[in-house]
This record gives C-alpha cells, sequence and structure tokens, in this order.
C-alpha cells in the first residue's frame, strides 16, 4: 500500500508541505471523513442520546451506538464491553476509583513499570493512600525493556493489580503484555492496560491480551480529543459500583438511594461526549479499513529507516530497544543542548517533535536525564520527512557545535 497518498486525507498535512509533523505520539492530525463525522452530528443529528422517542434524538442515538460497535470491532471486544470516556488518564482514574477504592484493602501491592505514563501511576497513588495499599514496579533493562524475570520475586499473592503499559509513550518499548497477564492471572491480579500509544499503531485484541481493562484515547488514533474508550472484561464491570453519579446511569432513584444500569451505562453518567464519540468510530473504520498490520509495518518501517540515518548525526544519543518489540517512537538528545533549546531549534527548521519528561519522570529519572526530544510517526509520515527531520538535526549540529 502507498502510504504517500493517504496523505491528502489529513487537511492540515496536506495544506502545509512545509511542516513534517513528528508528534503524533501527543496527538495524531484528522482525516477529513473524522472531520466530516463530527460536522455532520451538529448539522444533521444534534439531539441527546437515549433520552428521546422523536426520529432525531433516535438517529443521534443509533450513530452513537454505531460508534460502540466499531470501537468493539476494532478491539476484538463486546459492545457491553466499550465504555466512553474522555480519554485514557479518565478511564485508569475510573478503574482506579471504581475498581480499587472497593477492593483493595491495607497491605494489598499494585504492580505497576517504571516506564509507565503518569496515567498510569498518580491515580493508583492516590487510591493506595486511601487504602493503605503499596506500590512496586517491574524494572527495566539497560535496553529499555521490562525485566521479566523479578516478576518470580513481585508477584505475589499480595498482588491485586498489575497495571501495565503496552507501548511506551518514550521508549517506544512494546511490552509482552499478554506473557504478564498470564503470570498476573496465577496469582489472581487484575490486569490494567494503558494502550493509549498501542491502539492507534498495533493490532489489538484484548482478549488475546488477557487484559480486564484496556484504556484508549480517540485523539491519538485519528479521531478527537474529548473521546476515549475504555474496555473492561464484562464479568469484572458488573460488580463494580459507578465512578461517576448522575443522570443515564442509573435504574431507579429514591430520596435516600439509587440502584444502577448494568455496564457500560453505569460508567457514562451525564450527556456523553456524542459527537466526538462518533467521530471516533470513523477514526476506528478508517484504521480497520487500512488494516493495522499495515499501519503497524509502515511505522516500523519509518522505524528502522530514522534509525539508521541518525546515526549519521554527532554527538545524537537515541534512547530505546533494538529489535522488533518497538514502535514508532524516537527519544533522544543531542549534546549538551536542553531538549528544549533543541526542539525549538528543529521547529525553526519546520519539524514538529515534542520535548520533555512526556509525563514519564521516573523512566527518566531511571535514564538520569531531565528531559529528552521525542519523533514519533504514524501513517502519513513519509521517508523524505525522515530525511528533512536527519538534515535539520545535521545543521543544528554544525550551527551550534561549540555548545556541545
Amino acid at each position: 500500500m502507498d502510504f504517500t497518498t493517504l496523505r491528502e486525507d489529513f487537511p492540515l498535512i496536506a495544506g502545509r508541505p512545509d511542516l513534517v509533523y513528528l508528534d503524533s505520539a501527543a496527538t495524531s492530525q484528522k482525516p477529513k471523513r473524522v472531520l466530516e463525522a463530527l460536522d455532520r452530528y451538529y448539522k444533521e443529528l444534534n439531539a441527546n442520546v437515549h433520552r428521546g422517542a422523536y426520529r432525531l434524538s433516535v438517529a443521534a442515538t443509533e450513530a452513537y451506538e454505531e460508534a460502540r460497535r466499531r470501537m468493539a470491532r476494532f478491539l476484538n471486544a463486546e459492545e457491553r464491553e466499550i465504555i466512553f470516556v474522555r480519554n485514557t488518564t479518565e478511564a485508569l482514574n475510573l478503574v482506579a476509583y471504581a475498581w480499587g477504592l472497593r477492593n483493595l484493602k491495607e497491605g494489598d501491592e499494585i504492580l505497576v513499570t517504571e516506564m509507565e505514563h503518569h496515567a498510569g501511576l498518580v491515580p493508583w497513588h492516590l487510591v493506595a493512600g486511601l487504602k493503605g495499599a503499596r506500590i512496586k514496579a517491574i524494572p527495566l533493562t539497560e535496553e529499555g525493556r521490562l525485566d521479566l524475570s523479578a516478576l518470580d520475586t513481585l508477584l505475589t499473592e499480595r498482588v491485586k493489580v498489575v497495571s501495565v503499559v503496552h507501548m511506551s509513550n518514550v521508549l517506544g518499548t512494546i511490552n509482552p503484555v499478554a506473557e504478564i497477564a498470564r503470570r498476573a492471572k496465577e496469582v489472581g491480579a487484575l490486569v490494567v492496560v494503558d494502550g493509549a500509544q498501542s491502539a492507534p499503531h498495533l493490532p489489538v485484541d484484548v482478549k488475546a491480551l488477557g487484559a480486564d481493562f484496556f484504556a484508549l484515547s480517540g485523539h491519538k488514533m485519528l479521531g478527537p480529543t474529548g473521546a476515549g474508550v475504555l474496555f473492561g472484561r464484562y464479568e469484572v464491570l458488573e460488580g463494580m459500583m459507578p465512578f461517576l453519579g448522575g443522570g443515564e446511569m442509573i435504574r431507579e432513584v429514591h430520596v435516600d438511594r439509587s440502584t444502577y444500569a448494568p455496564p457500560p451505562q453505569r460508567f457514562e453518567a451525564g450527556t456523553p461526549p456524542i459527537a466526538e464519540a462518533i467521530a471516533l468510530g470513523e477514526a476506528a473504520s478508517y484504521l480497520m479499513e487500512i488494516g493495522m498490520e499495515r499501519v503497524y509495518a509502515h511505522d516500523r518501517a519509518l522505524l528502522e529507516y530514522a534509525l539508521k540515518r541518525l546515526a549519521e548525526v554527532p554527538d545524537l544519543k537515541v534512547y530505546g530497544p533494538k529489535g522488533e518489540d518497538r514502535g514508532g517512537v524516537i527519544p533522544f538528545t543531542l549534546g549538551r543542548l536542553h531538549p528544549h533549546d533543541l526542539a525549538t531549534f528543529l521547529d525553526q527548521e519546520g519539524i514538529a517533535v515534542r520535548a520533555g519528561h512526556h509525563c514519564a519522570q521516573p523512566l527518566h529519572r531511571k535514564l538520569g536525564l531531565a528531559a529528552t526530544a521525542r519523533a514519533s510517526f504514524y501513517l502519513y509520515n513519509t521517508f523524505e520527512e525522515v530525511d528533512r527531520f536527519v538534515e535539520a538535526l545535521l545543521r543544528i549540529h554544525t550551527r551550534y557545535r561549540a555548545w556541545l
């Protein structure tokens, strides 16, 4: 498949030939059909869902529920296991509070990893503090992979939750979630997967992964901001209390008590992000039509080419594993240049990259760094853009050599 032809589907990319956008790990660009789906809802379907017997409301409800069906197909899940949320952060907070707050007790352990995004850490910090639970982490190897040998001592019957990122937003490491889940289930632990980076780039089958929960953000997979998904295994969801209370999520309400709707409605209090969810469903269809295997293969080809070319840049250091277990994310530093300065200099060359700790301070602390610059690829990027990126770095190196 010729991915260069897809660039015409993205108005911002097609309209800005001067821009090399290498920040899709932060947010992706949007194809026309996703933008049109968002616009169409407000122009043709604007009514609240699940609340009206009139035809416009019924049509809006059908479009919203069709988005749920599409996300279920995208993840190989059941429709009733798909909960619409704002983003991965909200999804992981939902699990921590709605499950963790009611199931964890003093002395229990939560197992995370040293490469987690803050969204995979802070909710568990808050709940552990309230319940007296302890947090432990699977360490990293020098290559930037999880040290699975540590599971022999870390995974005990005290561990009630294993929360793991599927693909690192910093190193690009693709973690062996299915193996970790299998080991976790042997001690009866719940498995929570942060799929914010994997869902846009890899084929995801939540059943094959063995996940009890899997969270993703729509805006990273060609969808709009404000809509994400939490997959929850129905047997687990059914036994959970709500995260938020209000309209939509109830069965019956009295002055002094209430009962609740079954999942997924139990976890979708109030008016949901209707337009955004519909547009996210369109993004999922766009990706499924291309094929996630092809998306991943394109990312990998760009990654391999970029790593080869970046070796030409003096004083440049790239972080992350070498091998097939890595997605299209490259963190790097250039000599003594601060990553923020480096990102600014690249921007002056028309190259958009991210700089900072990327919401992963423990990982950067492990690397002995305060920050890195990060380039990340997606299906609309090209080999020619990689060349422009590398050539810009070579010019920056020449220009600021005295600082390095």
